[in-house]
């Protein structure tokens, strides 16, 4: 039995639906599937299977397994992204705004990474192909506007130049989803937790050296001569 099999045949619910919402319903033992076997594990019929209803009823929802996973992939991106929002409301206000901004963006790319360590069925759903995000503009998706949130907190406190600004989401995202993306489904996947650990460290730790421009960056500032700066 393949891990498909396996996370379809595992029970999600203790009973069958009996009233509600059902496309919601749906969703919600979608992701469940999700979390065992990832975004290979949801269907229809195994979703209807899940929640206690036929798959006739099922498909009064969803047309067809594009439609459902395209809502379970939605569904996953915003777990991903209460996880990331919540720890950063968490970060204590400072009396220097500097050190709250480092505070908060450090916080937010940890919680990334540890979110797709801890939920790789899920985190592997909320990325699961391209052409559920074909017509989607990036610059609209909540988590690349919660990291620009953080990257105008840099600016506003000194720690980053405004010159380095623009454009500067797409550095951090890839950076934490690269290392994510390593610990999910690369050569990190079997790693101890302490270098799990010292990996985050470091390129939580990279990410503010390189955005460290502004004139109150110490003790975090650059001095690659590499990383220049727009005239």
């Amino acid at each position: 039995m393949d891990i498909t099999d396996d996370a379809a045949a595992r029970p999600v619910r203790e009973g069958p639906y009996h009233h509600g919402d059902l496309r919601n319903a749906l969703v919600l033992a979608s992701a469940q599937l999700a979390e065992i076997g990832g975004p290979a594990a949801v269907t229809v019929r195994a979703a209807a299977r899940a929640v206690g209803v036929t798959a006739t009823a099922a498909y009064r929802h969803f047309s067809g397994h594009e439609e459902l996973l395209a809502a379970v992939h939605d569904h996953a991106g915003e777990l991903l992204f209460d996880a990331i929002s919540g720890a950063m409301k968490n970060v204590a206000e400072q009396d220097d705004p500097t050190a709250t901004a480092i505070a908060a963006l450090a916080t937010a790319g940890r919680a990334y990474i540890e979110y797709a360590d801890r939920e790789r069925g899920l985190f592997r759903t909320a990325f699961c192909g391209s052409d559920i995000d074909q017509n989607k503009d990036v610059r609209e998706d909540p988590i690349f506007v919660l990291i620009g949130v953080g990257l105008d907190a840099f600016v506003a406190s000194g720690f980053m130049d405004p010159r380095q600004r623009p454009g500067a989401e797409f550095t951090a995202w890839a950076a934490v989803h690269g290392l994510a993306t390593l610990i999910v489904d690369g050569p990190l996947a079997d790693a101890e937790p302490a270098e799990r650990e010292a990996a985050i460290d470091h390129t939580v730790a990279t990410i503010l050296r390189g955005f460290a421009t502004g004139p109150h960056a110490e003790p975090y500032r650059s001095t690659d001569p590499h990383i220049a700066l727009p005239d």
